[in-house]
């Protein structure tokens, strides 16, 4: 079966097992970005709107949300597995990967949906719908919910937004198509603010992020004449400044814009896991030459081929050798 003819079938898979089912729990993968949560948001607006019993499910540890996200309407959000879980269709969202969500109750749906745009995703459910040509996860909801016939509401059409908006880079990336800018312009049809939107999530940066992101930007070092640029932020950092964990959120694209890179890192410590050096890798490539997301997937990660990421308890100087073995392997 081609590629195409897969994703039709699974599609019609995914809205029959959404119209027929009635209990359900959604969720997406661990530290949710953008496309994560706006998927999120969209679908507990989709099911709302078919009448069905669904909870929307986000650890209590993802709490507070980035301050970017937290105008999205997550009505029904729940921070704890329902105890009903078997008899529930389990709808995992942009997760690539099962384990992504650490919450293990949630492997025992009795049915689950996987819906994601991932070209690396592991195809653990039950039925999986995963659409790699499609901008963001965003995209492959509101084309369901059009399957649904579902209308959209503002609240539907500004998560959306946030998904396509975020996943493309403000449209820049690579991944945005013809049918992104379609999917757009149907969202401001819908009454989608763009101003509006761009202001909540670009504007109004907390201090501790601006100084965040100068601390980073004063640590970088290159590798290999410039091919491999990284950074790294501490606990000190964090400390020092007062950021939360997600305020390093696009430090790494600053590295990637450096001149002469071919791959950018960004690896932070991470401040909910103290007692260990486990740290958090953020990978960018800045053209085709370089996968990224086979070099995440080598450590248990995952993601595009130019954005990706993984956790590793490498000390830094090991990780620098593995990074610049792994890109040598592509160039």
């Amino acid at each position: 079966m081609t590629t195409r003819n897969a994703v039709t079938s699974s599609r019609e898979l995914v809205l029959e097992a959404l119209r027929e089912g009635e209990r359900f729990v959604l969720t997406t993968h661990e530290h949710p970005d953008g496309d994560a949560l706006g998927s999120l948001a969209a679908m507990q607006g989709v099911m709302c709107a078919l009448g069905k019993d669904a909870f929307s499910f986000l650890s209590a540890d993802e709490f507070p949300l980035p301050y970017e996200y937290r105008f999205l309407e997550l009505p029904q959000l729940v921070t704890s597995v329902p105890d009903d879980v078997g008899e529930r269709t389990v709808v995992f969202l942009d997760c690539g990967n099962i384990d992504r969500n650490p919450a293990a109750a949630l492997k025992l749906g009795g049915r689950i949906l996987n819906i994601d745009h991932h070209h690396d995703n592991t195809r653990f459910g039950t039925v999986d719908h995963v659409v790699p040509d499609a901008s963001c996860t965003a995209e492959v909801i509101w084309d369901l919910m059009r399957g649904l016939g579902v209308p959209l509401t503002q609240p539907i059409a500004e998560a959306l937004y946030v998904g396509l908006v975020t996943d493309t880079g403000r449209f820049m990336y690579e991944n945005t198509g013809a049918r992104a800018h379609e999917m757009a312009a149907d969202l401001i049809v819908a009454g989608v603010d763009v101003h509006e939107i761009y202001r909540r999530l670009y504007e109004g940066v907390p201090q501790g992020k601006l100084e965040l992101l100068a601390r980073g930007l004063s640590a970088v070092e290159r590798f290999d004449g410039g091919l491999l640029t990284l950074s790294q932020l501490t606990r000190e950092d964090y400390a020092v400044t007062g950021a939360d964990e997600s305020y390093s959120e696009g430090v790494v694209d600053h590295l990637r814009a450096l001149e002469g890179t071919a791959m950018a890192g960004l690896v932070r410590e991470l401040l909910s896991d103290t007692a260990s050096s486990r740290r958090k890798v953020s990978l960018r490539a800045t053209d085709d030459r370089v996968d990224v997301s086979a070099i995440a997937r080598a450590l248990g990660g995952g993601g595009h081929r130019r954005a990706a990421g993984f956790s590793t308890d490498l000390e830094f100087g090991e990780l620098v050798s593995f990074l610049r073995a792994r890109l040598a392997e592509q160039l």
